[in-house]
């Protein structure tokens, strides 16, 4: 068990990421469960209670004896290990400010390699056929129409399923520029296309029940929010109905919609701006994904590939 000197200091590390740094509260969640397994592991690994003190006599051994416990049994994988260490490396970075220790044994450690995943984006036919599947899936108008639109604004605005899901009646009637609340409270402008707002306004004009300031735009069957996992289960049988791969998911809807946009000379930083991306790198993904595209037309084109 973690001593209450290092679980409130794990709390103070966390109310400073929120604060400061602006960070989700998904983030927030995930930074604390990593931690706080780190702390746990760190307690029984040195025989007692890990305090302030005993976090700051942490050593290279120690962190090797933790990661290989990360590893072991091959539920961890490279990636989620390398998320685990670089939230502990961050814990610790911050405490031997405030504690006045050195953190080298901590920070010194590499995190694993691993080959980031690409986006699979659908291609733009697909895309449609997915929008236009989705509003036949269910016997009541309201709700294929509802679907409809969800799925149009992830492909045509580049929305998460969560942002498109926050929109409140106050978003009513769209405009050509939507305010959006993405990851960490970081507002961003997106354009929305036309397609867009006809079928927001479609599904508005059928939705049996009051689309107040404030309310959610988009409704349950019952007149509750609309939960994600709706949203996933219309893809999912639009998927199965159309043949697409396991690939062919809400989210990545919102990939084609960068893909589709770096295909069309789009460049980076305006891609970056309208997908919220707080790192350039993040959306240089999409560059990757063109690129194999290209390969793998070449060599099944040229004769001598």
């Amino acid at each position: 068990m973690m001593s209450p000197a290092a679980r409130d200091a794990l709390q103070g590390w966390l109310d400073m990421s929120r604060a400061l740094k602006g960070q989700s509260d998904n983030t927030i969640e995930a930074y604390g469960r990593d931690v706080a397994e780190f702390l746990t592991f760190m307690s029984l690994h040195l025989g007692g209670e890990a305090g302030i003190a005993a976090l700051g006599r942490i050593s290279v051994t120690d962190m090797r004896s933790w990661m290989a416990q990360m590893r072991s049994g091959g539920e961890v994988g490279p990636r989620s290990l390398a998320r685990k260490l670089s939230a502990v490396k961050s814990f610790i970075r911050w405490l031997a400010e405030r504690e006045g220790f050195d953190p080298t044994a901590v920070l010194s450690m590499r995190s694993p390699k691993f080959t980031r995943k690409l986006p699979r984006p659908l291609s733009a036919e697909h895309a449609r056929d997915v929008i236009e599947t989705a509003g036949q899936q269910s016997s009541a108008p309201w709700i294929g129409s509802r679907d409809m639109a969800v799925i149009t604004l992830l492909y045509g605005c580049g929305l998460r399923i969560s942002e498109a899901l926050s929109l409140t009646g106050e978003s009513l009637p769209l405009g050509e520029m939507l305010r959006i609340r993405g990851k960490g409270g970081k507002e961003r402008l997106v354009p929305v296309i036309g397609a867009a707002r006809a079928a927001v306004a479609e599904y508005a004009k059928l939705c049996p029940y009051p689309l107040d300031e404030g309310a959610p735009l988009f409704r349950g069957a019952r007149g509750g929010p609309l939960s994600p996992r709706i949203v996933q289960k219309v893809v999912q049988q639009v998927r199965m109905q159309l043949g697409l791969p396991a690939s062919a998911t809400p989210h990545a809807m919102r990939h084609s919609f960068a893909t589709h946009l770096l295909n069309a000379g789009g460049d980076l930083r305006t891609i970056q701006e309208l997908l919220g991306h707080a790192s350039l790198s993040t959306t240089q993904a999409y560059t990757a994904v063109d690129t194999a595209r290209l390969l793998e037309i070449y060599r099944a084109a040229h004769p001598k590939a």
